[in-house]
């Protein structure tokens, strides 16, 4: 098999690799592969706009590029150059502040003042977007329009009615692969509480509590950036920042609740427009009940996590998770114990956790394996609309002081986002804070 340029054999357009990349080769659209059956022209059965290997290699590396340099972009722009994410090659980053550009262009990678000038630079295969919030569909969307594939920051959306709209835009293009960074889905615990409760080891489900109060924040945390903590830059507060990834985990675990009443405190641990204090009670469709307990000015936090069932319950807290299991399911027991205050026997076990390792580079690496191979994906980015939908119902819930049935009316809540947005008066101060390690911030 040989190929043909349409410009020239060598030169320019020549697709023999070159030194500063070694073992890449692009071919255009424009490109022809003369085969034994006659021409093919470069629509390979596995779409991607870019060929990166040798001939019989179809696909070595993913090009990869990161619109958005903050604190979360700067983890993967770090993973990538580490060579922690295999078959992922970063090769340009994209940022807003021009002054952070030359770091990066000192570092050999291509560098763009605007997602949507990376988007249209043809030096990327897919696009990482790590955005302030209410970019992520614009520019998902306009990624996804223009061929590339997609992996999105959390949250995939602000709010629901954008999610949808960026699940539409990839659904259109299934040869692309749209994927989430929910990079708890990868942790051990998590993993093993979700086999327990899927895998039916807790029967069925009455209650969950979650108390997520080990996200304290102070003052100075909401002025390092004029977006951050208001309507118009994020889109809410807690629940949309910090909690996102309990909020996957938890719609991933156990699924989403029918009904939902929130109760938040706007501002009232800061000087900010959003809520950064949330209650929220959950009703599920077989009549379990749950708690899910936010907020970023406690300390010292909680992170306690409970799911109890009829067979038994499991406990994640202080990095030790325990599984008490019941000899007889309650509910078997309550129907046939003939002592009114006894319970049935228990047995407790203590079950091991290691840490995930680098999650976020394995997420990224899963997505590089699954636009190369087809691997599935661990976060399909669709799957992100759950936890979008529980921030929102939830201050939308603690707003309207009443209780909201799911699925949300998304229409409804952008409405109301956008009354919010157009109807605040509140005076942001921003201030130079000092260049903490964002890692520190992590929480399982």
């Amino acid at each position: 098999m040989a190929f043909i340029d349409g410009d020239s054999a060598y030169g320019e357009n020549s697709h023999i690799p070159w030194a500063s990349q070694p073992g890449i080769v692009t071919l255009r659209q424009t490109d022809i592969f003369l085969c034994d059956d006659g021409p093919w022209w470069h629509t390979p059965p596995h779409p991607f706009r870019h060929w990166h290997g040798s001939i019989n290699n179809r696909m070595d590396n993913v090009r990869i590029g990161i619109a958005g340099l903050g604190n979360i972009g700067q983890i993967h722009v770090n993973n990538l150059l580490e060579g922690k994410v295999e078959r992922g090659v970063l090769t340009a980053v994209a940022d807003a502040f021009p002054d952070k550009l030359p770091e990066y262009e000192a570092k050999g990678l291509k560098t763009f003042d605007s997602g949507e000038a990376l988007i249209a630079s043809g030096e990327i295969d897919a696009l990482m977007i790590a955005t302030p919030h209410f970019q992520h569909t614009t520019l998902g969307i306009a990624a996804l329009e223009a061929g590339l594939h997609v992996m999105v920051e959390k949250p995939i959306s602000a709010h629901k009615a954008d999610a949808e709209r960026l699940v539409v835009a990839a659904e259109a293009r299934p040869e692309l692969t749209f994927s989430g960074m929910f990079q708890m889905r990868v942790e051990p615990r998590y993993q093993k509480i979700r086999e327990l409760v899927q895998g039916g080891e807790l029967g069925d489900l009455i209650r969950v509590i979650w108390i997520m109060t080990d996200w304290f924040r102070a003052e100075a945390y909401y002025q390092s950036s004029d977006w951050r903590a208001t309507w118009k830059g994020e889109g809410g507060g807690v629940l949309l920042n910090q909690c996102l990834h309990q909020l996957d985990a938890l719609q991933w675990i156990v699924g989403m609740p029918s009904r939902v009443q929130g109760h938040i405190g706007i501002g009232k641990h800061h000087d900010i427009e959003v809520e950064d204090d949330v209650t929220c009670y959950l009703e599920y469709a077989n009549g379990a009940s749950g708690v899910f307990i936010t907020s970023t000015g406690e300390t010292p936090g909680s992170n306690r996590f409970e799911i109890a069932g009829t067979k038994g319950r499991v406990l994640l807290e202080n990095d030790k998770l325990v599984v008490t299991r019941n000899k007889v399911a309650s509910d078997k027991w309550s129907c046939t114990s003939k002592i009114g205050f006894q319970q049935p026997q228990t047995t407790v076990e203590e079950i091991p956790i290691p840490a995930a390792d680098n999650a976020h580079a394995q997420l990224v690496a899963n997505f590089a394996n699954a636009i190369i191979d087809g691997e599935a994906l661990i976060a399909p980015g669709a799957s992100g609309i759950g936890s979008v939908e529980l921030a929102n119902v939830m201050v939308y819930s603690g707003l309207l002081d009443q209780a909201v049935d799911l699925p949300m009316d998304s229409a409804a809540w952008e409405a109301k986002l956008n009354e919010l947005i157009a109807n605040s008066t509140h005076e942001k101060k921003t201030i130079q804070v000092s260049n903490e390690d964002f890692t520190a911030s992590f929480r399982k």
